[in-house]
């Protein structure tokens, strides 16, 4: 009789670009002052689902949450400026299902121990690439993850693929169409090209300049 051995299992990494690679990402390439427009029509096409929207600032989350209001989408905002008891009624309000949308940034998030995050949404990216792991990580890789990338945001993009070495799927938003102009109809070559080239380029990129989120 011979003896069995057991079988080499894979390693799994949890840091937060291993969990990164494992968590459904989506990217809409959008010019700036459609961000919001297109933002309302995926809230909509996703209704009741546990969404979380991250925004560069708390100016940021202010504006974003007064145009979805105007828009008859209800809305929480949470950042710096709010109260370490109305953070723990937020995520409260949020794990319980008693709100849907939660808006905040990236400094906040951490310390707000979400549960149940069905769609984070990256309004913005971050100047730092690492804390666009970090948001993934809140999903615990069973929620999806969606940026939107204005023509500006380009070369953040780049570098989280980067430094993934994946190309993020891209994908034109159900319902909604916006009109192109040369900037974002030149990255990619066209949204519609199923065979463009990969986003990220393979010269070496610049490392992008640290800026406080909060």
């Amino acid at each position: 009789m011979t003896e069995q051995t057991d079988k080499p299992t894979k390693k799994i990494y949890y840091d937060s670009r291993s969990v990164a690679k494992r968590t459904k990402q989506l990217v809409h390439l959008v010019e700036e002052h459609d961000k919001t427009a297109m933002l309302a029509q995926i809230i909509k096409n996703n209704d009741n689902i546990q969404t979380v929207l991250i925004t560069k600032s708390k100016r940021g989350a202010d504006e974003l949450g007064l145009y979805l209001k105007n828009e008859d989408i209800k809305v929480t905002t949470i950042h710096g400026n709010h109260r370490t008891e109305q953070y723990e009624t937020a995520a409260k309000a949020f794990n319980t299902g008693e709100i849907n949308i939660l808006i905040t940034t990236d400094m906040i998030l951490q310390s707000l121990n979400l549960t149940n995050i069905q769609l984070l949404i990256s309004y913005d990216l971050s100047m730092q690439s690492e804390n666009y792991f970090l948001r993934l990580t809140y999903l615990k890789e069973i929620g999806e993850s969606i940026a939107l990338v204005s023509p500006n945001e380009q070369n953040l993009l780049d570098t989280i693929e980067f430094i993934l070495k994946i190309e993020i799927p891209q994908e034109e938003v159900e319902n909604f169409t916006q009109t192109l102009s040369p900037s974002l109809s030149q990255i990619p070559k066209s949204l519609k090209d199923k065979k463009k080239k990969p986003r990220h380029r393979t010269q070496k990129i610049k490392k992008t300049t640290k800026k406080m989120e909060e």
